[in-house]
C-alpha cells in the first residue's frame, strides 16, 4: 500500500513537472541586443557634417546567433544587426531608405521582409537559391513556423522610420546568402535615401565589411 501510494505521488509529481516546463520556456521572448551608437561598432560609417553614422553588425556566428530560436544559418540567411545614430539636434527621416549588400563577386541582395522570410522559412521549394524539382511530384514541405519564431522575428527587424536628435534606432536585416562563399568578405553595405527635416537627402553611405572581419581579436 505505501509503495502505490508512492507511485501516485510521483506521478502527480511528474505531471506538474511537465506542466511547468512548456509555460517557462513559452515566457521567453526574443531580447534585441541593446544598442550602441554607431561609431561603437567596427563595421560602419560615419557623416561628421550631418552628425548621422550607420553601422552594420554580421551575426555570423553560433555564438551570437544564440539569441535567436530559428536557425537562419541553416536555411542560409544572414541576420545582421543594424544601426543608426543620430547625433544632430533635428530628426532625420528613414521612410525612403533603400540598403543593399554588394558582395565582393558583385552580387546585389537587398533585405527580405517578415512575410517572404515566414514563407521561404517554411517551404525549402521557395527558397531563391533552390534548383528546379527534378522528379514528377512535390517534394515535401516544412511544417509552418510556430507562433514563437514568427514573433521573433517580427520583433527582431529594423523598422524605424525616423530617428530623433540624439538617439539610436536599431533593428535586424535578414539577407539570402544561400551558395554565396564567404558572403562578407570584400563587401559593402550601400545605404541611401535618408533624408534631413527638410527633406534633403543625404551623402550616401557606405560600409565595408572587411572591417568587420579585420575587427582585432577579443582579449
Amino acid at each position: 500500500m505505501p509503495s502505490s501510494s508512492f507511485g501516485r505521488a510521483g506521478i502527480v509529481l511528474l505531471c506538474c513537472a511537465a506542466l511547468f516546463v512548456p509555460f517557462g520556456f513559452a515566457g521567453k521572448s526574443f531580447v534585441k541586443p541593446e544598442a550602441k551608437p554607431a561609431v561603437n561598432y567596427p563595421a560602419h560609417d560615419a557623416h561628421s557634417d550631418a552628425k548621422v553614422a550607420i553601422a552594420a553588425d554580421p551575426y555570423d556566428t553560433a555564438e551570437k546567433a544564440k539569441i535567436f530560436s530559428v536557425d537562419f544559418a541553416a536555411h542560409g540567411f544572414l541576420p545582421v544587426f543594424f544601426l543608426v545614430t543620430n547625433d544632430g539636434d533635428k530628426p532625420i527621416s528613414l521612410a525612403n531608405m533603400e540598403i543593399t549588400v554588394i558582395t565582393g563577386d558583385h552580387a546585389k541582395l537587398t533585405p527580405i521582409g517578415a512575410e517572404d522570410l515566414y514563407r521561404r522559412l517554411s517551404n525549402p521549394q521557395a527558397q531563391a537559391h533552390t534548383t528546379p524539382n527534378p522528379l514528377p511530384f512535390p517534394l515535401p514541405h516544412k511544417k509552418p513556423l510556430s507562433t514563437k519564431a514568427m514573433e521573433e522575428i517580427e520583433q527582431s527587424q529594423f523598422a524605424a522610420r525616423a530617428v530623433e536628435p540624439h538617439t539610436t534606432q536599431s533593428g535586424f536585416l535578414f539577407f539570402d546568402v544561400g551558395g554565396i562563399h564567404s558572403p562578407l568578405r570584400g563587401a559593402t553595405v550601400e545605404v541611401t535615401g535618408i533624408t534631413d527635416a527638410k527633406g534633403n537627402e543625404l551623402l550616401y553611405f557606405e560600409i565595408a565589411m572587411d572591417k568587420y572581419l579585420n575587427r582585432p581579436a577579443n582579449p
